[in-house]
This record gives C-alpha cells, sequence and structure tokens, in this order.
C-alpha cells in the first residue's frame, strides 16, 4: 500500500514550525511524525503538504493510495485500521478524518460516500505549538519503547552515576563518561554517536538523538528533546529542539521549541512562569491573535533559522518567526515577526539575501549545503509573513 501523509486543518496553528516543513516532519518525542508512521507501518510515506514545499517534500501517488492526517501520532490501535482500511472507507475521530482510501482514478472525495469508521481509542494529536513540549513526555516514552522493544543498549560507562539503568539505552557509537543519568521519571535514549560530557546532569525524559551533544555541566531535565546535530548546555527544561541548533552556553531554557539551525547565545533567558502565576497566553497565526494556552508554565517557540545574540532575554510565551535575528538589552515584544532584526528597541525587516548568506555559512558547518530549494522556500516564507512586519 502507497501511505501519504497529509497536513490537515492544523497546519496554520503551528505556525512557525509548518512554514518551512510539512506537520509530519514535526519532532516531537525521539521521532519525527513521519518516522513513527513510517516505523509503525513498516512503509515509506510521502506527503501532501503547501505548493511551495512540494520540491523538498514530493509527494508520491499510486493506483491505491491510503492518506494519513499528520496531526494524529499512530499507535498500534490506530495503525492496524489504517492498514485494514478498503477502497471508500475512511477512519474519524469525530469530525477529524484520521485516514482514507484513495484510487488514483478518483476526481475527488466525497466523504458521504464513504463508509465511515469511528475510532475511539486513544487519540494523542499535535494541534497547537505548545502540544510539542507539553505532550513531550507521553511521545518520548511511547517512542522509547517502539525503538528498544526486543534490543539491548549499549553499554553504560562505569565512570557514570546512574539510577534505573533498565531505563537508560544507549545506540552505537553513544559516549557518557563522567555524567549522572537519573531515569527515575522517564526513559533516557542516547542515539548514534550522540555525546554526553563530563560534568553534566540529566533526569529523563530525555531523547537526546544522533550526533547531538550535551555539553560540559548541562542541568537537562525532562521532558527534553535534543534533535539531531544539536548542542546544548546551561539549563534546559521540558523543551523540544527539532535538530542542527544550539544551545551551548549558559543560560535558561524552559517548556520551550526550536526548530532547526537556531543558535541561542551565551546566557540568554526565557521566562516560562508570569509573575502573577496566570495562564499563559500565546500568538496564534491561524487567528492572528493572542491565545490561551490553559498552561502555567509556556516559554519560547522560535521557528528556524532564528538567532539571539548574548544575554537576550524572553518574556513568557514569545513567539519568534522563521529567520529572525535578536539582540539589544531589554525584553523584546512576544510576538516575533519571521524575517525581523533587532529586539527591544524596535526591528526592521531582515532580508532574504543577507539571510541567505548567513544560513550559507552556518549550513556548512555541520556538512550541509543551503540549497536553492532551501532559499525558494524561505523567500515564500517572507513574503508569506510580510503582513505581520509593520516596519
Amino acid at each position: 500500500m502507497n501511505y501519504i501523509l497529509f497536513d490537515g486543518t492544523v497546519r496554520e496553528s503551528l505556525f512557525p514550525f509548518t512554514l518551512t516543513r510539512p506537520v509530519a516532519e514535526i519532532r516531537i518525542g525521539i521521532l519525527t511524525i513521519r518516522e513513527k508512521w513510517e516505523k509503525y507501518l513498516n512503509s515509506t510515506t510521502t506527503t501532501i503538504t503547501e505548493d511551495y514545499l512540494e520540491e523538498k517534500y514530493p509527494m508520491v501517488e499510486m493506483d491505491k493510495n491510503v492518506l494519513i492526517n499528520s496531526s494524529f501520532l499512530p499507535n498500534r490501535v490506530l495503525v492496524d485500521l489504517v492498514k485494514d482500511l478498503k477502497e471508500k472507507e475512511a477512519i474519524f475521530c469525530g469530525e477529524e478524518v484520521i485516514a482514507f482510501f484513495t484510487t488514483d482514478s478518483q476526481e475527488d472525495v466525497d466523504f458521504s460516500t464513504y463508509k465511515q469508521i469511528e475510532y475511539t481509542g486513544d487519540v494523542f494529536r499535535i494541534e497547537k505549538t505548545w502540544h510539542i513540549f507539553s505532550k513531550n513526555a507521553e511521545a518520548l516514552k511511547a517512542d522509547f519503547d517502539l525503538l528498544t522493544e526486543g534490543r539491548k543498549s549499549a553499554p553504560i560507562s562505569d565512570t557514570n552515576r546512574v539510577i534505573h539503568p533498565e531505563n537508560i539505552f544507549l545506540e552505537e557509537g553513544a559516549k557518557v563518561e563522567f555524567a549522572i543519568l537519573n531515569a527515575t521519571d522517564g526513559p533516557i535514549y542516547i542515539g548514534k554517536n550522540a555525546e554526553i560530557w563530563e560534568g553534566a546532569m540529566v533526569r529523563g525524559p530525555l531523547a537526546l538523538c544522533n550526533n547531538a551533544i550535551v555539553k560540559m555541566g548541562a542541568k537537562i531535565y525532562g521532558a527534553t528533546t535534543i534533535g539531531p546535530f544539536s548542542k546544548v548546555c546551561g539549563e534546559v527544561s521540558n523543551s523540544v529542539i527539532f535538530g542542527y541548533s544550539s544551545k551551548g552556553h549558559e543560560g535558561y531554557l524552559g517548556n520551550a521549541v526550536l526548530g532547526e539551525w537556531c543558535n541561542i547565545g551565551a546566557d540568554s533567558n526565557n521566562s516560562n512562569l508570569k509573575n502573577n502565576y496566570a495562564k499563559v497566553r500565546i500568538w496564534n497565526y491561524a487567528t492572528e491573535s493572542f491565545e490561551q494556552t490553559g498552561l502555567q508554565f509556556c516559554g519560547l517557540m522560535m521557528g528556524d533559522h532564528s538567532k539571539t545574540a548574548i544575554n537576550t532575554m524572553f518574556n513568557t510565551g514569545t513567539v519568534i518567526g522563521v529567520n529572525s535575528n535578536i539582540y539589544v538589552p531589554g525584553f523584546p515584544r512576544n510576538f516575533i515577526p519571521s524575517f525581523s532584526w533587532g529586539g527591544a528597541t524596535g526591528f526592521i525587516s531582515y532580508q532574504p539575501k543577507k539571510a541567505f548568506e548567513v544560513a550559507k555559512v552556518m549550513m556548512a558547518r555541520r556538512g550541509v549545503e543551503f540549497t536553492e530549494i532551501d532559499a525558494n522556500i524561505l523567500t515564500k516564507v517572507f513574503e508569506l509573513t510580510a503582513k505581520w512586519r509593520k516596519y
């Protein structure tokens, strides 16, 4: 069967992260949503997404296809239903379609002509940006079980102090020396060629993905995900870093999500709790307004390629778009549009040509090429987000 993941109705509510990627490419737990579905289905997938993302994330259609709503995360019960779908059948959760069968000869999909199968099992869905960190513990535990079932961890060096080693898994090439690993509250997963340097203190749940690094003296609280090729130090709590991003020095990052190719300057901090202990409101691109999260703890949302200077400070519930550069003293406002340059004293537009020069250098340092496809995507993001840059 050919499986195709589609963005569904929540894409804009997941900006800025889905400005530069399909919903399926969001990382939560250890794996991206796409990787989770592919593991459960034992099959590759492709994606239906926005036109400007298609060159990087192409869709493959065959005679028979099952389309899956990427905002729903898989479990064994749901995956069995998806695998059993037949022509003119669809799986629904309330009013929202989870998956449906199509053929290449269908001109359109009319669900009134479909047999509608109601899914009544456990639902794990990502609909808002803050769900990425607030649901990370559950996702991380599920991914840990999925990836380690029937497998044996690489040995843990006896230089470490370890609590509940049965909840710790090291992939091939992982290096951990003279660290404290406490897996009492959740599993600790250390990916291939990932490293935890001496003096680091880690409390699970933690996902340290392939080739990622926790530097000396870091303090990591669960549930935290550090994506591939990322580097962290300082204090990090209940945060998700998609990959290729750096928070390499002291400073606090809590209840936060960072996209790819971000850099947090030394001694930068985000607030994750209001002084009056009120629930946090956060910018929602879909409604173009600040929305109540229902959370008392909510920190920073930062889109791809955004960066901060040293000693940058962020208020509770700050949202930063794609390719912004924040500096100068003081707290900037808590919604910073994409391609913004400045800080608390004001912003100007960050022109793509200059932003791309930085991206090329940063990506080359990790052995990754900044391609014309990347430039085309970011140019489109610059255009789409112009209405919020009123400088």
